[in-house]
Order: C-alpha cells, then sequence, then structure tokens
C-alpha cells in the first residue's frame, strides 16, 4: 500500500502530478530512488514524441555575471504564451544563460560543427594517440572517444549540466518538455565577454 507521505515526498523530489508519482510508486513497489527513475525515463519518452511540435512562442533569456564582464543571451522556444509566462519555464531559461555563461559552448548542437572543424579535431586525436604509443588496432576506437569529449565540451545540449554534471543540458530540456507538457525548443544563443573579439 503506497503512502500519501510517500507520494508527497515524491512530488516534492521531482515535481510531477500526485497521480503520475503514486504510478510510479505502485510500479516500483514503493520504492523511491527506483520511482525517480521511472519518473525521468516515461518522461523522457513523453518529451520525445512532442519534439515535432511547432514552438511560435517564448521568451529571450538574458543573464549578465556579477561584475558586468559577461554577458548571455539565449532564446528558448516553446508552443504557447501560456507556458513562456510560468515561473517553471522562465527557470529553465535562467539555468540554460547560466549554463552559456559558465561552459562557454560554441555550438547548439553536434549537427552544427562544421565539417572542417571535425576534421582538425580528428586529427589532433589521432596525433595524440599515436603519440602516446597506442596500437593502430585501437585508435579509431581512441579517436572516437576524444570525439565524444570534444562534443560534450563545445555542444550545449551535449554539455554536463552545471548542477548536475550527470546529467547532460539536452535531459533538463526534455524533463522540462515532459512537465509543462509542450515542445521546448532552444533556438539560439550568443556570449560576450567584455574585450573579446566577435
Amino acid at each position: 500500500m503506497i503512502k500519501a507521505e510517500q507520494v508527497k515526498e515524491l512530488r516534492e523530489r521531482t515535481g510531477s502530478g500526485m497521480m503520475e508519482c503514486k504510478k510510479a510508486l505502485t510500479e516500483t513497489s514503493g520504492d523511491l530512488d527506483k520511482a525517480i527513475l521511472y519518473l525521468r525515463e516515461h518522461g523522457l519518452a513523453a518529451a520525445a514524441k512532442k519534439a515535432g511540435r511547432a514552438t511560435g512562442d517564448g521568451r529571450i533569456e538574458v543573464y549578465i555575471h556579477p561584475g558586468s564582464k559577461l554577458g548571455v543571451m539565449v532564446e528558448v522556444n516553446c508552443e504557447t504564451d501560456f507556458v513562456a509566462k510560468t515561473d517553471e519555464y522562465q527557470s529553465l531559461c535562467h539555468e540554460i544563460a547560466m549554463q552559456i555563461a559558465a561552459s562557454d559552448p560554441s555550438y547548439l548542437e553536434r549537427d552544427q560543427v562544421p565539417e572542417s572543424v571535425l576534421e582538425q579535431e580528428k586529427e589532433i586525436a589521432r596525433t595524440l594517440s599515436e603519440g602516446e604509443g597506442k596500437p593502430e588496432k585501437v585508435i579509431d576506437k581512441i579517436v572516437q572517444g576524444r570525439m565524444e569529449k570534444f562534443y560534450q565540451t563545445v555542444c550545449l545540449l551535449e554539455q554536463p549540466y552545471i548542477r548536475d554534471p550527470q546529467r547532460p543540458v539536452s535531459d533538463l530540456v526534455k524533463e522540462a518538455i515532459s512537465k509543462l507538457g509542450e515542445n521546448i525548443v532552444i533556438r539560439r544563443f550568443v556570449r560576450f565577454r567584455l574585450g573579446e573579439e566577435a
């Protein structure tokens, strides 16, 4: 039997609805940690279904780092102005802007990285691996691993989230989609540092 206190605690920890929390606890025999995982997995699946929906509303979030020498502007789109006005959505936009300020991504996602940049990075990774005396048969795998690390450094959606490095930023967006019930897309961003060339 699932107790109301368990449902309340799960709701407080995840922000999910009462019925979703009760179902998750029932499915996991009252195990709170497994219920959290259950909600995340089902929430991400629900987010994937919304991915194709048009996002014609949203907001432009501006973040100025203390000292006013670093600033970020990011456009985050959603489906309706109703969601754009919610605290949860505005909080997501703020978190994304802070992520950009802290982690300095160059691209939104890996599809945007120019082929010339990819070729240069692969060449650097191969040269490093050869210089370390790695056997030829494993160099391709090492290069592939280093390229994944490169994407996690330069692509916003693949970067580890600053408040929870075990999760990529894309999970943060997918969880917001699941909670708010609308498709959410980071459209574009720009990061300014005082005195830096454009």
